[in-house]
């Protein structure tokens, strides 16, 4: 039978293959975004103690009420703005279900989508499984030692045309690290005022914010928040990435439609994790006390790879760290990715995987992302071996 796909231009992931790359070839893994570490003891107890009282059932579609309260709560005293309990959050099985929902609820056949590159590759094919069309527009590169990247709204702006549906933004972005100020609030403010369009907002590293900053949600401005979805992941705050479990806020009238896709994409999500998130929550320094934990491991790399031929960015947020390793070679992001965890033992994701063609000239500026949600002596095997170089 022949089989016309739907993604055919889809294959294996970059983040799979360099991890594969990585355990063939016993690479030390900065690649792929997850800790090498477990979640706190008192969260695995949380969740062990709801299954052995019994809580391992079907929970409400939308989520366990005592959680939405929690998620509403947090979301209020860090954001100031507060979110119905009953109709304006959704539990969902892990950020990327969140967005995959969204995607589908709202984007329609023809419709247009704005992506700003570099961004996380799961956007791309959940717009064209929708019938959509991504709209790339690419941020500033880095310029000069000290560069970061950055956001031309003007240019997001001439990109709307009457097909655009849906802006979809990251930040604390991946894989530059970078964040988002007052000012570029205000530029999203001035576009929604001008085009009538939704702002999908992935937040899933809103606790890692480095620095003594604060993150800046699309919750902390009223005119934002009434046209945006809301994006979080607890599996990314508590390093609990295979537990799937994230969240979406967003108004009554959105909320709605994303539930619909939901209740057939998942239904729901596992009882005793819910209870056991929600219990941890209780204790809000149980994710307060994350950027200071964070920052001590992004500066640790950064200290080691300061005897080394790699030029780091600067991150102000995630846990990933871009460096600039023109002093070393010339070849292509992907080729010196290859190359750097085949010979060297460290494995590495080529900042061009995340353009829509990883090929071309203008998506290869000679940066690599490491991923610093390692133990320390992870982190520091893999700078006795980079600073060799």
């Amino acid at each position: 039978m022949k089989i016309q796909s739907k993604l055919p231009s889809v294959g294996t992931t970059i983040f799979t293959l360099m991890s594969q790359l990585a355990t063939e070839h016993k690479a030390i893994n900065l690649g792929q975004g997850f800790p090498d570490f477990n979640p706190e003891r008192e969260l695995i107890d949380h969740v062990h103690q709801a299954m052995l009282d019994g809580m391992n059932q079907y929970p409400p579609m939308a989520g366990l009420l005592s959680l939405r309260e929690r998620i509403s709560n947090k979301v209020q005293s860090l954001y100031g703005h507060t979110y119905d309990v009953d109709t304006e959050i959704t539990v969902t099985s892990g950020a990327s279900e969140a967005l995959m929902s969204s995607i589908l609820a709202f984007v329609h056949q023809g419709d247009e989508v704005i992506v700003i590159e570099p961004f996380y590759d799961l956007y791309l094919p959940a717009i064209e499984l929708a019938g959509g069309r991504a709209v790339p527009v690419s941020m500033t590169p880095p310029q000069g030692p000290s560069g970061r990247y950055s956001v031309e709204w003007n240019k997001v702006e001439a990109a709307i045309t009457s097909k655009t549906r849906l802006l979809i933004i990251n930040f604390p972005h991946n894989p530059s690290g970078i964040t988002l100020d007052a000012s570029d609030l205000d530029a999203l403010e001035n576009i929604i005022k001008k085009h009538n369009i939704l702002i999908l907002s992935d937040e899933v590293y809103e606790h890692l914010v480095f620095d003594g900053e604060s993150h800046l949600s699309m919750a902390t401005r009223p005119a934002l928040a009434a046209c945006s979805i809301i994006v979080s992941s607890f599996g990314k705050t508590f390093h609990a990435t295979g537990w799937k479990v994230g969240y979406c806020c967003a108004p009554k009238e959105l909320s709605l439609e994303i539930r619909k896709v939901h209740q057939f994409n998942v239904f729901t999500v596992p009882t005793p994790l819910q209870e056991g998130l929600s219990r941890f929550l209780q204790n809000p320094n149980n994710y307060a006390a994350l950027p200071v934990f964070y920052q001590r491991k992004r500066d640790r790399l950064i200290a080691g790879l300061s005897s080394s031929k790699f030029r780091v960015l600067p991150s102000e947020g995630t846990f990933f760290l871009l460096a600039d390793y023109s002093a070393l070679s010339e070849m292509n992001e992907f080729d010196f990715s290859v190359w750097l965890t085949k010979e060297h033992g460290v494995g590495v994701i080529p900042v061009s995987a995340f353009y829509q063609d990883p090929q071309a000239e203008s998506s290869n500026q000679q940066l690599i992302r490491f991923c610093f949600a390692k133990q320390d002596h992870t982190l520091d095997q893999a700078i006795e071996k980079l600073i060799q170089l």
